[in-house]
């Protein structure tokens, strides 16, 4: 999918993200998987905090709910300019993509992209919980 229509489909997402009755801060997420497929989520807020999920992790979540496993792009965008995925964010994207595009999107023409290794450098990954493994 074209980089535009993947934010546009993002801060779609972020304009749907309305239950954020605490903080009202909307965050909205595109994620293309491997295969071109292709899922949105918002932020979602609950009194406690701790449950709340963030708009990054609703998209994935439903990715892989939906039996894929490879991220190639995702694109975050949020209320405030150069809204970037929690530390939390950053590592469900990395098990799920050693290398994915990340864009942090304020409108189609307003974008900065990164690699996971510049938002998460030295991550730990699924490979490093297999026997044998050196890594």
């Amino acid at each position: 999918m074209e980089l535009k229509n993947l934010i546009e489909l993002a801060l779609e997402a972020k304009d749907r993200s309305t239950y954020t009755p605490y903080s009202h801060f909307r965050v909205g997420a595109a994620v293309e998987m491997e295969d071109g497929s292709v899922y949105t989520g918002g932020n979602i807020e609950i009194a406690s905090y701790s449950p709340t999920n963030c708009a990054e992790r609703t998209a994935i979540f439903k990715a892989v709910s939906e039996g894929k496993r490879e991220i190639k792009k995702i694109v975050i965008t949020g209320d405030a300019k150069n809204t970037f995925p929690c530390g939390v964010c950053r590592q469900v994207i990395r098990e799920f993509s050693e290398n994915p595009m990340i864009v942090v999107a304020n409108s189609v023409d307003d974008y900065k992209v990164y690699t996971l290794e510049e938002l998460l450098p030295h991550s730990f990954g699924p490979e490093y919980l297999k026997r044998g493994n050196d890594v």
